[in-house]
Parts: structure tokens; C-alpha cells; sequence
């Protein structure tokens, strides 16, 4: 557990003369054990990839995006289904958990979130794939993983009790009230750096919190302030936590919920907090498919086992025959649920997606903070945007279109019909002008677009759209 925070050889020769054909070259032992993998589950049955996808964009909400109303009931919904809203502290364009909820809600009033969050507590802060907002109505599952977390983190850092000063920093919490790490000296003085340089007090507030015995109350300038779990939840310690074996069939049914179908690589990388190790997962994939609660499912064109809740036998058949899995068009959070698991969108869709804020600017391929377009259900593209906020411009610095739907051509993953360009550029750009609006942007600018011929009917269909909405 770890505190907060990828040439054959060449075959030789047969003599002209030789009368013996060529002995074919044994197969490579990933080879051979893909199609052993193959033969063993051959008798499966056998999902359409297009099944799998639309059915993993209906419950990520993105089966009609910027089309519901943010409120309580829908908030929780959302957040239950999910299994988190990842937090992050990026602001190029705004917080992500902000950018998660535009893509589903559309532009919402960002008071009416806080209130429901740090007065209503329908949500509160804790960890699923990293650090989210989490359902209070599932209160019992992170009881559950709050109760082992001493023994877990004495057995990988030391007994917390005497290695950090956490009985002083829960006493001077339960003293004033709330507290941020702001208000802890570090001793000797000097600047933080990584999490192995935090000062004693801030891994004891780490320490508590994911413990359950401390909550985040509120923030200020986006900088946690604590306070004591009873203070921020007072029923929770009314909360029978889940034990052990639950929590495992709670993390993997929940997460092939949000999911539709899975692999065992996409349950691993899906809800990540504290890592579910390999004897776990199948002992607990095992126990769920015994009891007739998971099916083995094949999928079309790959060679791995997935898995989904025998109750999504009828959603995974409807979504089979849908024609359009989702309607309308958003910019995905590089930080979304949906793209938790970036590797299990490339297998479905065939589209690559790499978060680049790390890497050297001379390097980078999109930029420094690329949002995926979702049009229709399909990937088409990733726009680099940046907000000004002083200016009040939402800028497009690069707009970068997939090559296939650039080209008019068939995309390399999943596909519902054939893509209108026009409607796309109209899909994008109203988009455009939705997180504009909700970020109290006056304009968007166009920068860049890749291919380099696609930017005059771009910026044609966002100024059309500029000049309509101008005469309403």
C-alpha cells in the first residue's frame, strides 16, 4: 500500500535441392499460451466488441453527454456507479472533478456542487482508483477499508503510533476544530518536496485519514482542511464496516458494473485503492462465477477471458443492437473514469491516449493537456486547450483528429455507421462553446489544427455557431 500518491528471426534456407519441406519454427511461449488460452475457453460465448463499448458508455453516463441535470440524487447515482470522481489538483482548464461533471451535466452551478459535497455530504474525500469524491451512501465499503489500514500500514512502514506523531496531530485536530497542513510546522524549517520529504505531521495526517479517523471537512483554495470523521460524518461510527471477503466481492462486482464486461487486467487498473492482489481477485472471481453471480463471456477479436455480472445478460444483449450508443458530443477529462484504465479504451476503440504533462515540451505529440473528443460514440480526436482566465478565452491550442476520421476512412476499433464530418465539426464546436460558458469564457480561439486542411471548415462551423448564438 502506498501512501497518497512496452524481427522474427530469420528462418533459414532449405537447399534447392533438399526434397524436405521446411519445418514451420515452434511457437514463441506467449504464443503457444494465447492459443492454448484460446482452445480452453473455446466453448464460451462470444460478445461483440460494439456490445462491450456501448454498454461501458452507458454506465460511465456518457450514453448522452452534457444531457442530465446535476442534483443530489443524480450526483450520488453518478458517483455510486462509478465508484469515484477522481480529484486532482490541474487547473489548466479547471479542477477535474469539475471537467467530469460538465462532460456528463453540461454547465452546472458550482455552488449548488459545493454545498451538496462539504454541507449535505453527499459526497465526501477518500480513495477508489486514487484519490475521488466517494458516495457516503456507500459508507460501508470504505469503512471496510479504513478498519485493516493500521495493520497494513505497520506492516509496510512501522507501527504509525511511534514512527509519526499522531496522537498529537489527532489531539490538536480534535482541539481546534479544523485544521489544514498549513498549520503544522515543519520542523527545522525548509520547503516540501516529494511525499518522502513531507514534514512528520503531514504523513500523520495522511495516516489518519485513510485510517477513517480523520475526514476533509472542507477546502480553502483548493488546500484540505481536516477535521475529526465525527465531526464531518457523525453516524459513521454507526457504520458496520464490511469485512474483508465483502469488500473484495463489493470492488469487483461494482467495478464490472461501471465497466459492462472486463478483463482481469481491467478490474486491476479499474478501482486500484489498496491494489487487489492476483490470489485475491480470483479467489473472488471465482466464488462470484461459482454462485452463477459472474459469467465468463469471450469477446470478438481478443484473445482474453472477460468477465461480466450475469444481471447485464440483457443489457449486454441490448447494447449488442443498438445502432447509436451515444448521442451528442463532449471533451473527456484526461483524469475521467472512463479513461481510469487507459489501456482497455486503446483495445476497444484502437485509440491512444497519453497524459503528457510530464513529458519535455519537445516531446510531446498533442500537448501539455489534452481532452478527448467523444462524438457519437466514437473517439475522433483530442483538443490541447488551455483557459485564459484573466482574458476570459477558452483557447484551442491543437486540435489533433484522429488519421482515420480525417480521412474519411473506417476507425480502427469499435464503429456505429459512418461518421458525418460537418455534424462532427458542429458537435465539437458546440462543445467548445458549452465548456466556454461554464468556465465564464467570452470566446474560443482556434490555434493549430492536425491534419493542417481541416482548420478552415472548423473555424468556419465555430464561427457560425459564435454568430447564431449572437442573434438569439
Amino acid at each position: 500500500m502506498s501512501p497518497t500518491r512496452r524481427r522474427k528471426p530469420a528462418r533459414a534456407k532449405t537447399p534447392t535441392r533438399a526434397k524436405a519441406a521446411t519445418p514451420k519454427p515452434a511457437p514463441t511461449p506467449k504464443r503457444a499460451a494465447t492459443k492454448q488460452h484460446a482452445h480452453k475457453h473455446a466453448h464460451l460465448p462470444v460478445l461483440p466488441r460494439r456490445a462491450v463499448a456501448a454498454l461501458f458508455l452507458e454506465r460511465q453516463w456518457l450514453d448522452r453527454p452534457r444531457a442530465r441535470r446535476l442534483g443530489a440524487a443524480s450526483l450520488q447515482a453518478f458517483v455510486e456507479r462509478t465508484c469515484g470522481l477522481q480529484i486532482d489538483s490541474v487547473n489548466v482548464i479547471d479542477r477535474a472533478h469539475h471537467l467530469t461533471l460538465w462532460s456528463r451535466f453540461g454547465a452546472f452551478d458550482r455552488a449548488t456542487l459545493e454545498r451538496l459535497i462539504y454541507r449535505r455530504r453527499v459526497l465526501f474525500e477518500y480513495l477508489s482508483h486514487v484519490a475521488c469524491f466517494v458516495a457516503t451512501s456507500d459508507l460501508p465499503i470504505w469503512r471496510g477499508l479504513m478498519a485493516p489500514l493500521p495493520e497494513r500500514w505497520a506492516k509496510k512502514y512501522g507501527d504509525p503510533m511511534t514512527t509519526m506523531p499522531v496522537a498529537e496531530v489527532e489531539a490538536a485536530i480534535a482541539d481546534a476544530g479544523v485544521m489544514g497542513n498549513a498549520d503544522f510546522e515543519r520542523p527545522g524549517g525548509g520547503k516540501a518536496g516529494g511525499w518522502w520529504s513531507w514534514k512528520p505531521a503531514q504523513h500523520a495526517l495522511d495516516y489518519l485519514w485513510k485510517a477513517g479517523r480523520i475526514a476533509v471537512h472542507s477546502r480553502v483554495h483548493f488546500q484540505k482542511r481536516y477535521a475529526l470523521m465525527d465531526r464531518v460524518l457523525p453516524h459513521a461510527k454507526d457504520v458496520a464496516p464490511l469485512s474483508r471477503e465483502q469488500v473484495f466481492r463489493t470492488r469487483v462486482t461494482r467495478s464490472l458494473a461501471a465497466l459492462g464486461a472486463a478483463t482481469r487486467d481491467d478490474l486491476a487498473n479499474y478501482w486500484t485503492w489498496p491494489r487487489l492482489t492476483g490470489p485475491d481477485l480470483s479467489a473472488t472471481l471465482n466464488a462470484l462465477i461459482g454462485e452463477g453471480a459472474v459469467r465468463e463471456w469471450r469477446v470478438e477479436g481478443s484473445p482474453h477471458l472477460w468477465y461480466a455480472l450475469a444481471a447485464d445478460d440483457e443489457p449486454l444483449a441490448r447494447a449488442a443492437r443498438t445502432r447509436r450508443p451515444s448521442r451528442g458530443t463532449t471533451l473527456l477529462c484526461p483524469f475521467d473514469s472512463f479513461l481510469w484504465h487507459r489501456e482497455r479504451v486503446h483495445r476497444l476503440w484502437g485509440y491512444f491516449y497519453r497524459i503528457e504533462i510530464y513529458v519535455p515540451g519537445h516531446q510531446r505529440t498533442h500537448g501539455y493537456y489534452t481532452l478527448p473528443v467523444l462524438h457519437e460514440g466514437h473517439l475522433i480526436g483530442r483538443v490541447d486547450l488551455k483557459n485564459h482566465r484573466e482574458q476570459r478565452v477558452l483557447e484551442a491550442k491543437h486540435v489533433h483528429l484522429e488519421p482515420w476520421f480525417a480521412a474519411g476512412a473506417r476507425p480502427p476499433g469499435v464503429a456505429w455507421g459512418t461518421l458525418d464530418r460537418d455534424e462532427a465539426f458542429a458537435g465539437l464546436a458546440g462543445a467548445l462553446h458549452s465548456l466556454a460558458g461554464f468556465l465564464g469564457a467570452e470566446r474560443v480561439t482556434l490555434g493549430r489544427t492536425t491534419p493542417g486542411n481541416t482548420k478552415p471548415a472548423l473555424a468556419r462551423t465555430m464561427r457560425d455557431l459564435r454568430q447564431s448564438r449572437r442573434g438569439r
